[in-house]
């Protein structure tokens, strides 16, 4: 099977990769802030319950864009789309 998004039986594999890729990421957010706030409970003792909830939203979030936007770029270098770019802007550079 070529890799193009066009094609829409390996658009509906690619982004089913992308969606298992971002669950993983998901788990590994929530884990994450689990841990963060666990450990900071650890070291500093008792604290607001508004800073450990403000601190696991915050470790999880960016745990998920950075996770969300990796998996965007193993899905545009995976489907060809960075190849094609490529091409595209060699076409134009040549005179």
């Amino acid at each position: 099977m070529k890799p193009d998004l066009d094609n829409p039986d390996y658009a509906r594999l690619a982004w089913g990769r992308y969606r298992r890729i971002f669950g993983i990421v998901a788990a590994t957010a929530f884990v994450s802030a689990i841990v963060a706030v666990v450990g900071l409970y650890v070291a500093v003792g008792e604290f607001q319950i508004h800073a450990s909830i403000a601190m696991a939203i915050g470790i999880g979030l960016s745990v998920l864009l950075g996770g969300a936007l990796m998996g965007l770029v193993f899905l545009s270098s995976g489907t060809g789309h960075d190849e094609r770019a490529r091409d595209a802007t060699r076409d134009r550079q040549e005179p």
